[in-house]
């Protein structure tokens, strides 16, 4: 099942408008492999086809265990022996992304971000109208802008919303696009006079001014129930309950994130956000 940690809302704010949504040291090549090339061209005998699939598979189960180290090695081994494998392209993304929001390390995470946006370009650029690979460029583009200054990461705005959008409209039950959507609207709305000044002259009226708070409710609460047990998006959805007053919404959708199982590889992290978030919401 593929991973949703989402942009969190404070990350995105700073995305959208802030004058705006373990580092691998590379490919690990043959000599990881299980059998080891024995002449030119070997490699693609040996480890394509069948061998990428087996890989992708192993790195697979990998993030299905919130292994994230051990899928992003598997899913690049693959990418390393055939470039155009859109599933493992899009999939090493993810686990980058998943690695990077957790690492503390500034230039160990700008690293993996730029790895995620390396990898989820070229998954779009072979598999255009893949909507997981538009999802995870959309995820991976949001992270790295945080480590530009503001007049990119306003640029980086658009991207993100452009690549979610298309997302949506490849796959309109995608619950990764449907929450990075919903989390855009609710940070346009959370901002205050002169930030969405500088919104609309970076951004564009139209496309600025699209924002309510009604579509962020619309696309999370869409993306929970495509998805009911994904703790992120029950987060989310609770964050944007809070902010726009309806504290009992709030309230109960922070309970729920709380009782959903530990799916992604930042899970755990999550949960503690809800709990003390939870414990903050006044009564």
């Amino acid at each position: 099942m593929p991973s949703y940690t989402h942009i969190s809302p404070r990350a995105l704010c700073t995305v959208l408008l802030l004058g705006s949504a373990t580092l691998w040291p590379g490919l690990v090549g043959a000599q990881g492999s299980a059998v080891a090339p024995t002449g030119a061209g070997a490699a693609s005998t040996t480890l394509g086809g069948a061998g990428v699939e087996a890989l992708v598979a192993q790195g697979d189960r990998e993030s299905t265990a919130r292994r994230s180290a051990a899928a992003l090695a598997l899913f690049e081994r693959a990418v390393a022996v055939d470039g155009r494998h859109a599933p493992a392209l899009w999939r090493a993304a993810r686990e980058a992304v998943d690695l990077g929001e957790v690492e503390g390390d500034t230039q160990k995470r700008s690293a993996l971000y730029a790895r995620a946006v390396t990898h989820a370009r070229r998954a779009v650029e072979v598999a255009p109208t893949e909507a997981e690979a538009r999802f995870q460029l959309a995820r991976a583009v949001g992270r790295t802008a945080l480590t530009l200054g503001p007049r990119d990461r306003v640029k980086f705005a658009t991207e993100v919303r452009d690549h979610a959008l298309e997302a949506l409209r490849l796959d309109a039950r995608h619950a990764g696009a449907l929450h990075v959507l919903g989390v855009w609207h609710a940070e346009v709305m959370r901002l205050n006079g002169f930030t969405r000044a500088m919104a609309r002259t970076f951004l564009g009226g139209k496309v600025f001014e699209s924002a309510s708070w009604a579509e962020a409710v619309r696309h999370l609460e869409e993306s929970v129930r495509i998805e009911p047990t994904r703790l992120v998006h029950r987060l989310d959805l609770a964050r944007i309950y809070r902010d726009m007053g309806r504290r009992a919404d709030a309230r109960a959708s922070y309970e729920a994130a709380l009782k959903s199982p530990l799916i992604d590889a930042n899970d755990e992290y999550y949960r503690q956000s809800a709990e003390a978030e939870l414990r903050r919401l006044p009564r």
